[in-house]
């Protein structure tokens, strides 16, 4: 089965990385308990947004992320999650996920905005 590009309709292979990077991406940016046939797809990050950034958030914010990446994206294992804010645009958070696709056990960073640009 091909996957496909959100942005431009074509085709992506389910193996690459950007198929990767767009279903991370998908996962985190959803509402948990959106999809109907799918209750459990999704993260709580949206329902984070728009809380104080303290400490409290930023714990919760990385344990969503674990917990999202965990039940929903088999080809990741979570390494290490960073949180950053993006002074260039709007507030705006940006998560920096090191990661090892199971398949090729090479660590990896990605970048995965938390609201839309």
């Amino acid at each position: 089965m091909t996957g496909l590009n959100r942005q431009t309709g074509r085709g992506l292979d389910p193996n690459s990385d950007e198929h990767l990077i767009q279903s991370i991406g998908d996962i985190l940016t959803t509402p948990l308990n959106l999809r109907v046939g799918r209750r459990g797809y999704g993260s709580e990050l949206p329902d984070l947004i728009d809380q104080p950034l303290n400490a409290r958030t930023r714990i919760r914010i990385f344990a969503a992320t674990a917990m999202a990446l965990l039940n929903n994206e088999p080809r990741v294992r979570l390494r290490r999650v960073q949180l950053q804010i993006d002074a260039a645009h709007s507030p705006r958070l940006l998560l920096d996920i090191l990661r090892t696709d199971r398949p090729r056990r090479t660590p990896t960073t990605l970048s995965v905005s938390l609201r839309p640009a």
